[in-house]
Formats: structure tokens, sequence, C-alpha cells
């Protein structure tokens, strides 16, 4: 990347880095130090015309959730904390994905990009 003056690294975490999720606290805390790696790399990376971000995803509807509400169909409440009231889809989450490794986005780099619906109450 450094020799062609062009890279995009992406990192995919969790909603759970800006609004930590109850019993989750290893994960919670290894999800959150992936940020400090991201935008120290972001940082180091930017002058050689690499973007380091990271993309947050929220309550997406895949099969791992869906297994989720089956087992336990109160996981589908949820639902009621996200302000638009739904499961995201995977294409949505693919889109902006795709933005952020696109050259639309070449002057975005070592940010975190919620894709949660509205979920994350605080910046």
């Amino acid at each position: 990347m450094k020799k062609k003056g062009f890279g995009r690294i992406l990192t995919i975490t969790s909603i759970t880095v800006k609004q930590p999720v109850d019993n989750l606290i290893s994960s919670n805390a290894v999800r959150t130090s992936l940020l400090g790696l991201m935008k120290s790399l972001s940082n180091e990376v930017a002058t050689y015309g690499i973007t380091v971000n990271n993309i947050l995803p929220g309550y997406t509807n895949t099969n791992r959730l869906a297994h989720l509400v089956e087992k336990n169909p109160k996981v589908n409440e949820v639902k009621e904390t996200i302000p638009m009231k739904r499961f995201g889809t995977t294409t949505e989450f693919a889109a902006a994905a795709a933005f952020l490794v696109s050259a639309r986005a070449s002057y975005i780099t070592g940010q975190s990009l919620a894709v949660d619906g509205g979920w994350i109450k605080g910046n």
C-alpha cells in the first residue's frame, strides 16, 4: 500500500465500543482497544494515501441474530430501543463499508461509523 500510495483498511468492531452492553465485559474491552490501534495506525499511514477506518454494526438481520431471537424471543424487543424500530440489513452494512473503502472516502481516516439505526445515544 505504501509503494502504491493508496490503500484502505477497514476494521469492524461493534456498537458496544460507544455504548457498552451489559454482561459483555471482555468483549467490550477488547473491541475498544481495537479503536486505539485503528486511530494510531490511521495517523501513521495517512501520508501514504492509506485510510484506516472502523465500522460499528448495530443489530443486523443475520443468521446469528435470527438464531438468538429463536432461542430467546425477548431479543426481538431490542427493536424498541432502536430509534428506527427495526434491525439493520446486511445490504445497509455493506453499503457503508463499501463507501469507506472507496475512492470517494479518500479524505476520511481514523473514523468510526455506526450503522445502528440511531441506537448509540451519545457521540
